[in-house]
């Protein structure tokens, strides 16, 4: 398939990684509105996979779907077992991790609070708790400046690294992003994306949500491609050039 081929991709080559989530047949509603119509999509084990869709395409509520913050028809595994039922926590103690668009930070706390929050599940764990701030620190060192710095006094940007960080901290094995770039310069928003690059090299695997679609496709290795709700398209990231490819798949 070439990226001006409007036509939906055809069976995926066989990747010799093994799965780490699958889905199949996920939908959801809100109300009679049907935001996401059945999906099957798929993340190998170390691999960047990256949603891209017109504003309504259902990418969000993917996500959502996925992490169960939203009801969802379909089935969803993990690493081979069904997780279509858990909740939310339980999928975070398996280590899905989503970082919603928003952040979601508590703003009167500081930043070394936010982040020992999403290590709530460690419990009196001290030394690992540590190893993680360390890592968080080492990837955003701009946290470690402030850590004592109350999160809503900080940049947009610094608040994004934030939020990452926090999800860093729970320690995941598919981080999922819900637009991480939004309202950001694009110097700060090519930066954290950077440093999403650098954690998939070193294994981590990456479900990503993005409307800056140059960035995004820097990075991913395959790509989907929403729109009304439903996959238009599943592709290798190296075959969309241009806004005008993604274009044919949006409205096609």
């Amino acid at each position: 398939m070439t990226a001006a081929d409007p036509r939906p991709a055809g069976p995926r080559d066989v990747d010799p990684r093994p799965a780490l989530i699958e889905v199949a047949g996920l939908s959801a509603s809100y109300g009679r509105v049907a935001a996401l119509k059945p999906v099957d999509l798929h993340v190998a084990e170390g691999e960047f996979v990256t949603v891209l869709g017109p504003n309504g395409a259902g990418k969000t509520t993917l996500l959502r779907a996925i992490c169960r913050l939203v009801d969802g028809a379909g089935r969803i595994s993990f690493r081979g077992q069904d997780i279509s039922t858990l909740r939310t926590h339980h999928l975070a103690r398996l280590g899905i991790v989503m970082v919603q668009e928003g952040r979601g930070l508590f703003g009167e706390m500081t930043v070394r609070e936010n982040l020992l929050l999403g290590a709530y599940g460690l419990g009196n764990a001290a030394d690992e708790v540590e190893r993680r701030f360390g890592q968080v620190y080492a990837l955003f060192p701009n946290l470690r400046q402030r850590a004592d710095q109350i999160a809503a006094s900080m940049s947009g940007g610094e608040q994004q690294m934030l939020a990452v960080g926090r999800a860093l901290m729970a320690g995941p094995k598919l981080l999922m992003l819900d637009e991480p770039s939004l309202g950001l310069a694009p110097r700060i928003a090519a930066g954290i994306l950077d440093a999403l690059g650098a954690l998939n090299r070193e294994g981590l695997g990456i479900l990503l949500v993005e409307q800056k679609a140059p960035l995004a496709l820097k990075l991913a290795q395959r790509v989907y491609v929403l729109a009304s709700g439903s996959v238009r398209a599943e592709l290798p990231a190296h075959e969309i050039g241009s806004h005008h490819d993604l274009a044919r798949f949006y409205f096609h």
